[in-house]
C-alpha cells in the first residue's frame, strides 16, 4: 500500500474525528465518502468496513474521557449497545449481499437524512438522574436493536440515530445521551468491522492510519467545540449543508 494512501487515510481519520467531536455521531457519516473519493478505496464494502473499524477505535478514546467525567450511564448504555450490536451484525450481513453501487445509493439517502436531521433545533430536555428499570429495559433493548441494524447496514454513518434513540428510550438529557452513545458507536462499529473482516473486506493498514489521524482530530476538535459557543447552531447548519452536498455527489457517482 502506497505511503500517500496511508497519509490520506490518516488525514481522513482526522477530519472524521474532528467533526465527530464537534457535532456528535453525524460526523462519522463522512468516513465512507472520504475513503472512496480521497483515499482511493475502490470497493464500497471495504470503505464501510474500514470506516466502521476506524470510527469504533476513535470512539473508545472519546469514551474514556466521558467515563472519567462521570457522564456515562452504564446500565442504559450497555443494554442499548449489547442489543444494538446484535442488530448491527444482521444489518451488516444483509449489506454485504447488496451490490456496491446500489449500496452507495442507499448510503447517499442515509447521508441526506443525517444532514436534514442536523438542521433541526437540538433540545436538551430530559432527566440527568435516569436509571435503568425493569420497565424501561425492554424499550431500551428494542430501540438499540433497531438502531444497531441501521448502523450495521449503512456502516457507522447510520449511528446518527443512536443519540435520539437513547433519549427516546430512557428519557436522559442530550448531554448524557451523547456520552452514552460512544459505547454504542464503539460496539456497532466493532461488530460491523468484524463481520466485514470475515469476508476479507477490511484493510487493517488503513484502519491503523485512520486511528492515528483520529487521535489528532479529536485533540483539535475539543477546543473547536468549546470556541463555537453561541455559534454552535450555525456550525451545525453549515455542516449539515456539507453532508447534503456530499450525499448528492455520492448519489451522482453511484448512479452514473
Amino acid at each position: 500500500m502506497a505511503t500517500a494512501q496511508l497519509l490520506l487515510a490518516a488525514l481522513s481519520g482526522g477530519v472524521v474525528a474532528l467533526f465527530l467531536t464537534v457535532f456528535g455521531g453525524g460526523g462519522s457519516v463522512l468516513a465512507v465518502p472520504l475513503l472512496l473519493y480521497v483515499v482511493g478505496v475502490r470497493d464500497p464494502h471495504v470503505a464501510i468496513g474500514v470506516s466502521a473499524a476506524g470510527v469504533s477505535l476513535n470512539a473508545l478514546t472519546a469514551l474514556a474521557g466521558q467515563a472519567r467525567a462521570g457522564r456515562v450511564r452504564w446500565p442504559c448504555a450497555l443494554t442499548f449497545a449489547l442489543f444494538g450490536a446484535t442488530g448491527a451484525w444482521f444489518g451488516s450481513s444483509f449489506a454485504k449481499t447488496i451490490d456496491g453501487e446500489r449500496l452507495l445509493l442507499f448510503f447517499a439517502v442515509a447521508m441526506a437524512v443525517v444532514g436534514l436531521a442536523m438542521l433541526r433545533p437540538v433540545k436538551n430536555e430530559g432527566s440527568a438522574a435516569v436509571r435503568l428499570s425493569p420497565r424501561m429495559a425492554p424499550r431500551v433493548a428494542l430501540s438499540g436493536a433497531g438502531v444497531g441494524a441501521v448502523a450495521g447496514f449503512f456502516g457507522i454513518g447510520g449511528g446518527f440515530l443512536i443519540v435520539p434513540g437513547l433519549m427516546g428510550a430512557t428519557g436522559m438529557t442530550l448531554a448524557l445521551a451523547q456520552a452514552a452513545s460512544l459505547v454504542s458507536v464503539a460496539a456497532f462499529g466493532a461488530t460491523t468491522a468484524v463481520n466485514y473482516s470475515l469476508s476479507g473486506l477490511v484493510s487493517w493498514p488503513l484502519v491503523a492510519a485512520m486511528t492515528v489521524g483520529g487521535v489528532v482530530g479529536t485533540a483539535v476538535g475539543l477546543p473547536v467545540a468549546h470556541r463555537l459557543g453561541a455559534n454552535a447552531a450555525l456550525g451545525r447548519r453549515l455542516f449539515a449543508g456539507l453532508i447534503i452536498g456530499v450525499a448528492i455527489y455520492v448519489a451522482a457517482r453511484a448512479a452514473f
